[in-house]
């Protein structure tokens, strides 16, 4: 089967976060399984040619042009848009990473006007909103290819709600629980012995709360003087509080500040790491935190993360409701037996219940259904 993943923007950086990396993820299990996936996407911030290949799946990437200052929607390639049309009609199936933006909805819709079985995640970036560009853009576009889709995946039922009320009545019938998942993956060294070391590895943005990782540093070093703090990631807004913070609280020797990490990178740093803390609120289904899980690592999330109750029930780190029990929960897990019931507990849950084995299972069977049904079903009626 020739798959094709259409997402926003891949970049050195991996501004674009998680999208990018559960399409990558997709692709990877389903090239294992013998089919043909592939990725395009807008690409930016390399040095020379743009790359073909991405972590060694096929890629077609489109230089970036911004012609709007609105964030990722105001981005697109006139030849990526020119484009899209000759990409959906050589694929069997047509996988869209749907944001409000200018490159997965005019896929959705190529994949529409070409007959082509179209399936959506959208990894919550496609809720409710009064502003008048969703408006505008769930009026013009994204209710048609909400209703025109062969499958609409989501992660959560507050993402299923959220898509039924954007589709509007009688909301949405063709839908698809898919976790996110991750490939199995070597286990870190568990409790080191030595200085600890705590990572927050995301965007530097204000719902990911970088500076509440950074106030909690302070009450640790209490405990844990010889301990060592990462926050890595693309800068979106926070990198500048985040560097002050770290200044005003005399952390600068302390707390490092490396910018993003690569794919490889990523899951080196976290195997590495004794306790992953991501502080983010309302945070759908964090691979970041995957990962964490899948190399043993302990994690601390907020309330309001959609892994919460998974990590909880499984032990598997330690969930808290507000900023001032970060520190107290981090302080938890560096404590050798619990830390290592926790990483224990960790990669259990990850080969358990988000295998990427068991997510390209139910992946495969919405792919076979959509095809049965016809390609865009709905779509043009």
């Amino acid at each position: 089967m020739r798959v094709l993943h259409a997402v926003t923007l891949h970049s050195p950086t991996h501004a674009f976060g998680g999208p990018v990396r559960v399409a990558l993820n997709l692709s990877k299990g389903l090239r294992a399984r013998g089919h043909e996936a592939r990725i395009v996407a807008l690409g930016d911030g390399f040095e020379g040619a743009l790359p073909t290949e991405v972590e060694g799946v096929p890629a077609e990437l489109f230089q970036a042009r911004r012609f709007a200052p609105l964030g990722f929607s105001g981005i697109t390639s006139p030849a990526l848009l020119a484009g899209a049309g000759r990409l959906v009609r050589d694929a069997d199936v047509v996988h869209v990473h749907l944001a409000r933006d200018l490159v997965t909805l005019p896929f959705a819709l190529a994949a529409l006007r070409a007959g082509r079985p179209l399936v959506l995640q959208t990894h919550g970036m496609v809720d409710p909103s009064g502003r008048l560009l969703a408006k505008v853009l769930d009026a013009l576009a994204v209710r048609r290819v909400l209703r025109g889709a062969s499958a609409v995946l989501y992660l959560t039922e507050h993402e299923r709600a959220a898509l039924d009320e954007v589709a509007g009545p009688p909301g949405l019938e063709r839908t698809t629980r898919l976790v996110n998942g991750v490939p199995a993956q070597p286990q870190g060294p568990g409790h080191p012995g030595g200085a600890p070391h705590i990572l927050y590895a995301a965007r530097l943005q204000a719902r990911k709360r970088p500076r509440d990782f950074v106030a909690a540093v302070p009450e640790i070093l209490r405990h844990h003087p010889d301990a060592t703090f990462t926050i890595a990631g693309p800068d979106e807004g926070e990198l500048a509080p985040v560097r002050a913070l770290i200044e005003e609280l005399g952390l600068k020797g302390t707390v490092s500040v490396p910018g993003s990490l690569s794919g490889p990178a990523m899951l080196d740093t976290l195997r590495e790491a004794t306790v992953y803390v991501l502080p983010a609120v309302d945070e759908p289904f964090p691979m970041s935190v995957l990962e964490s899980l899948s190399v043993g690592t302990p994690v601390v999330i907020t309330g309001s993360n959609g892994l919460a109750k998974d990590v909880s029930r499984a032990g598997a780190g330690r969930v808290v409701e507000g900023p001032e029990e970060l520190a107290p929960a981090v302080r938890e897990l560096l404590d050798p037996p619990a830390h290592h019931t926790a990483a224990t507990a960790a990669a259990k849950l990850a080969a358990e219940s988000f295998s990427m084995d068991a997510v390209v299972d139910t992946l495969l069977t919405v792919y076979d259904t959509a095809v049965e049904r016809g390609a865009g079903a709905a779509g043009e009626r």
